[in-house]
């Protein structure tokens, strides 16, 4: 095992025989091998850049019924709310002032949110914070939605292809959906020029090692900015409850050969990273991540934005989420950077 984190180190890739079995391995010794080159490769292109991303979770409520989401169409026991314009303004004024220089305005698939909202609020952050990057997280829409909204001013788009199998895409999402829109909204916000987040989940119901090295060689041939990779964990009101979910010793491992394979790209320390470990978040700065989310959205909702169980942060106000952030990452070697933290590609 040591000599193929050796090879991925050196050369970026590995077949995929190699990375079947680097995957599925639990030495420990290639582990700590592994992320102690991953942490050398972030440092060389990010230093010890921390990057903040102030999470707006704008609407709870969704026309999908993605089998494994707590935020599902059919979820009868969901608490749904949407945010006005002027609280998303609220949100960003005070992530502001805490230093956040990236928004992510997040939210399920909602008529609502249609492109008229949605490009006035993207226009007013652009105006009043023009320092910033806005970026958005609004799942599947039209080429010319995502035009319109990257004419207003998006700069970033983060949309998970959750996986890059056929089967498993559809053992997971109802009929309706299909894994070649998805892929296909990836390839067009590309073309439209925005920085590209892709991403799947650890632990997936039905997954395997082909699998997630099915999502690897895709990403290869998307080359996102950044990818979003987190632990699935069950939701009680979803098919899938009574799933065991991802591990923390999995999660850690891949995100150790992403950073291998995408040198430069944009990696979040997942809240569900966070939730399944109370020092996720750190093993995953440890292990080649360099971008962090904490929640901006008003604290009486962000209960309600329930995709997963027992998520944490949901009671913090934002000033007390971002100075425990700040500990967090300084106790694990790094420093908050104030800044964007664009893709240095």
């Amino acid at each position: 095992m040591v000599e193929l984190v050796e090879k991925l180190y050196n050369t970026g890739n590995l077949t995929d025989e190699e990375l079947k079995q680097l995957i599925k391995t639990d030495d420990n010794t290639s582990a700590e091998l592994l992320r102690k080159y991953a942490d050398e490769v972030r440092r060389k292109y990010y230093g010890e850049k921390v990057f903040l991303r102030g999470l707006i979770e704008i609407s709870s409520y969704c026309k999908n019924d993605c089998y494994y989401c707590g935020i599902r169409r059919s979820n009868k026991s969901a608490e749904r709310y949407r945010l006005t314009h002027d609280d998303v303004m609220k949100c960003a004024e005070i992530g502001y002032e805490l230093g956040f220089r990236t928004f992510v305005i997040q939210g399920g698939e909602d008529a609502f949110l249609n492109d008229d909202f949605m490009c006035g609020i993207v226009s007013e952050l652009k105006a009043n914070y023009p320092d910033c990057a806005v970026t958005l997280s609004l799942g599947e829409r039209s080429y010319e939605s995502y035009k319109r909204l990257r004419e207003a001013g998006a700069d970033r788009y983060l949309l998970r292809h959750e996986t890059a199998d056929d089967d498993l895409y559809s053992r997971l999402h109802p009929q309706e959906m299909s894994l070649a829109n998805r892929k296909q909204c990836l390839y067009n916000l590309k073309e439209l020029g925005y920085q590209v987040g892709a991403g799947f989940m650890v632990g997936a119901p039905f997954q395997t090692t082909e699998n997630i090295i099915s999502d690897i060689r895709f990403m290869q041939e998307l080359q996102p900015q950044m990818i979003g990779i987190g632990p699935f964990i069950p939701h009680k009101d979803t098919v899938f409850r009574d799933e065991k979910g991802g591990t923390l010793e999995l999660t850690l491992r891949l995100l150790g050969i992403l950073r291998l394979v995408f040198p430069k790209v944009l990696l979040p320390a997942t809240t569900a990273l966070g939730t399944i470990s109370p020092i996720g978040r750190e093993l995953g700065l440890k292990t080649g991540c360099n971008v962090v989310m904490p929640n901006l959205s008003p604290v009486e909702v962000r209960i309600k934005y329930s995709l997963y169980d027992n998520k944490i942060c949901t009671g913090e106000e934002s000033a007390e989420c971002r100075n425990c952030l700040q500990r967090r990452i300084e106790s694990a070697g790094y420093e908050i950077a104030d800044e964007r933290g664009d893709y240095i590609g």
